[in-house]
């Protein structure tokens, strides 16, 4: 029954992962995310319902359109099959839970961010917006009102730090070094997280970051990188992994 369960979440997060390539493709450009419903971008051909299958029509069509043949991105396959194992892995840590339902709109907030960083450098306000409605919410729910008002403090703290992580960087490289949408999910990740933990999110996300953004600097032109999709994917990780920063400090101190 757990493999039955395991299975149904992979097949729903790849279901939401085609919806986030939407979301994360059009919120950017304030595009509606309904209409015109998903279509080739380069001929115009709205897709029929076997070519919305969640990684099975990108297989089946071979990755191009069945109308134009223009090479589709391999992304929506990527992005399907990335969501599709995060929410699997969310069940499989969580199980049958309230901390089920945060997990899953943790990794669904993060995964559009990733999305839309990637493909437009943005992190959609929209996004840090629903984050900081939601998440509250939630953690009351499953932890109570006292905790939810310390995970808003740690927000602010972690906003705040990265703020500073900023200004710091500005005056050292004597140019903008982050975009304000990093340090705003930032914020979130101090709800989600807690602090420090939120802040070990920056220095993993760079450590993952490093090795990435030098093979895209060899082989691009362009010196920007977005940072949004390394932070994400660091709290991720982090957050999948239940890690308690006490009980690090703990360890290390022994």
């Amino acid at each position: 029954m757990e493999l039955y369960y395991n299975i149904v979440f992979f097949i729903f997060g790849t279901i939401f992962g085609s919806f986030f390539n939407v979301v994360g493709d059009r919120l950017p450009e304030g595009k509606s995310i309904v209409y015109p419903p998903s279509h080739c971008t380069f001929c115009g051909h709205y897709l029929k319902p076997y070519e919305l299958i969640p990684l099975f029509s990108y297989l089946f069509l071979g990755g191009k359109c069945k109308e134009c043949k223009h090479k589709l991105s391999m992304q929506y396959f990527f992005y399907e099959l990335f969501t599709g194992i995060l929410f699997m892995l969310c069940f499989m840590v969580f199980g049958w839970s309230l901390r089920l339902l945060l997990a899953l709109t943790f990794v669904s907030l993060l995964m559009i961010v990733i999305i839309s960083d990637i493909n437009y450098y943005i992190i959609p306000d929209e996004i840090i917006i629903i984050g900081l409605i939601l998440f509250p919410i939630e953690i009351v729910f499953i932890y109570g009102i006292k905790q939810m008002l310390f995970s808003l403090l740690y927000g602010v703290m972690s906003f705040l730090t990265m703020y500073l992580i900023k200004k710091m960087g500005d005056f050292i490289f004597k140019k903008e070094s982050m975009g304000g949408g990093d340090i705003k999910l930032m914020a979130l990740f101090g709800i989600v997280l807690g602090y420090p933990l939120s802040v070990v999110v920056i220095f993993f996300a760079a450590i993952l970051g490093l090795p990435i953004s030098l093979i895209i600097l060899l082989n691009k032109k362009t010196h920007e990188i977005p940072f949004g999709p390394f932070l994400s994917i660091a709290a991720i990780v982090l957050f999948l992994l239940q890690i308690n920063f006490n009980e690090i400090v703990h360890f290390i101190t022994l």
